[in-house]
């Protein structure tokens, strides 16, 4: 019997996901970033909350302070956290990162 919090997970990333990360061009705030993502690599169900409505099954952590959202999702027969988005919490913009996510998964 395995250890469930001694598991890590895989992290990979959706080409949206990577492009989002590209155009950040503060260093600074792609370091926390990375660094935050990281962090899903153990236990990442138990990170963030549970989004709803059209994004179910995806999770939210927030870094770099409350600016940003990062959204995945956890896979657990291949032990993978898959990141779809990284970007601003913008609410009632279009370039809301929830906004953006619900067109890419309504495509």
């Amino acid at each position: 019997m395995t250890d469930e919090s001694n598991l890590e997970y895989g992290i990979q990333f959706t080409s949206s996901a990577l492009e989002m990360l590209g155009a950040i061009k503060d260093r600074r705030e792609l370091e926390v970033l990375k660094n935050r993502i990281n962090k899903l690599k153990s236990e990442p169900e138990k990170q963030g909350k549970a989004l709803v409505d059209n994004l179910v099954g995806y999770r939210s952590v927030r870094a770099v302070g409350q600016r940003y959202r990062i959204i995945y999702r956890v896979e657990e027969t291949t032990i993978v956290v898959l990141v779809v988005g990284v970007g601003k919490r913008k609410e009632g913009d279009k370039k809301d990162i929830y906004a953006l996510l619900k067109r890419l998964l309504d495509d």
